[in-house]
């Protein structure tokens, strides 16, 4: 062998080549998270992590439900009903999506139903994400049917308009840096896109954590509870981090999408439960507490007024009386 390489070398030529490594791209280890299987099984590890928290959450809202249930009786309080049922439609959903994403297979079909599922998941929770914001800014000192509707309404329309502009570009124009193998990886709507969003959302819900320290504090009535800014604040860095990790995917770094397998983690699994103790868990204590308070809401007894009649001009006066 020895003699071989001499040779080869005295007629010029390279020594024996190496044995050839084979050419395999290596996916990224956030990238894998998204598709590898569990051991033998269909399950992905990624939907494994979604469905894992939401579960637990189910579990405690069921806990929950007959206090739960009895409170609302005693109050009658419409908004607190209506975002009891939200989260627990919200819940379901991603508990649904999950199970139905492990069941799947890899063909076209199987993953357009995935991404289907996907946007209706995204469509609920942007839906209570932006009821939240309108009732706390505009309609948080009404506690009337008429006007969650109303808010429900533009909510719904705003969240329909969102979910379907994503799914259309997820569908039609799936991110290419977004699959793996022979399985195209939901990409909410790809990477533009994403980055697009993050920095409105982020844009908007860090102007209404700022509206207290404005001069339009004194011409408009705002949430004095503090947990209404936590819950925009945590929604403004949770798409600051989104933006940065999509705005790195848009430079080709593919560190970015650890930062957006992260958020992505956190605003499906656990924005139910930010709703829940941000604005249910105060309603279901020992003394139940309004959803928005409103510093100029204070309580003064209304007077009682009538009417007089002058005898020496013959006109009426009206006369109040505080009780």
């Amino acid at each position: 062998m020895d003699t071989l390489q001499e040779v080869s070398r005295a007629n010029g030529n390279p020594a024996l080549p190496l044995p050839l490594m084979p050419n395999i791209s290596v996916p990224h280890r956030c990238l894998l998270l998204l598709y590898e299987d569990i051991g033998t099984s269909r399950v992905r590890y990624w939907d494994l992590l979604l469905l894992i928290p939401n579960v637990l959450f189910f579990i405690f809202l069921l806990w929950k439900l007959p206090f739960a249930r009895a409170k609302i009786c005693i109050t009658s309080s419409p908004i607190f009903i209506t975002f009891y049922i939200l989260v627990f439609v919200v819940a379901l959903v991603g508990i649904a999506r999950a199970v139905v994403s492990m069941t799947v297979s890899a063909s076209d079909a199987a993953t357009v139903a995935d991404k289907i599922l996907w946007e209706i998941t995204r469509f609920f929770l942007l839906a209570i994400e932006l009821s939240v914001v309108i009732l706390g800014l505009a309609f948080g000192h009404l506690e009337s049917k008429s006007s969650i509707k109303r808010v429900l309404a533009i909510t719904t329309v705003l969240s329909l308009a969102y979910s379907v502009t994503q799914g259309t570009l997820e569908i039609l124009y799936p991110d290419s840096h977004l699959s793996a193998e022979d399985f195209n990886i939901y990409g909410h709507g790809g990477r533009h896109f994403w980055l697009v969003s993050s920095c409105f959302f982020f844009l908007v819900y860090s102007l209404v954590v700022m509206l207290p320290k404005t001069p339009l504090k004194e011409r408009i009535s705002l949430p004095s509870r503090r947990s209404f800014y936590v819950y925009t604040g945590i929604l403004a860095l949770l798409n600051l981090l989104q933006g940065l990790g999509s705005a790195l995917l848009c430079a080709d770094i593919i560190e970015g999408l650890c930062c957006v397998d992260a958020t992505t983690f956190l605003y499906f699994s656990f924005f139910a439960p930010l709703i829940y103790v941000a604005f249910l868990r105060g309603f279901f204590g020992s003394e139940p507490k309004i959803l928005f308070s409103y510093k100029c809401q204070l309580h003064h007894p209304r007077p009682k007024c009538f009417g007089l009649l002058k005898a020496h001009s013959g006109r009426w006066a009206e006369v109040c009386i505080f009780s």
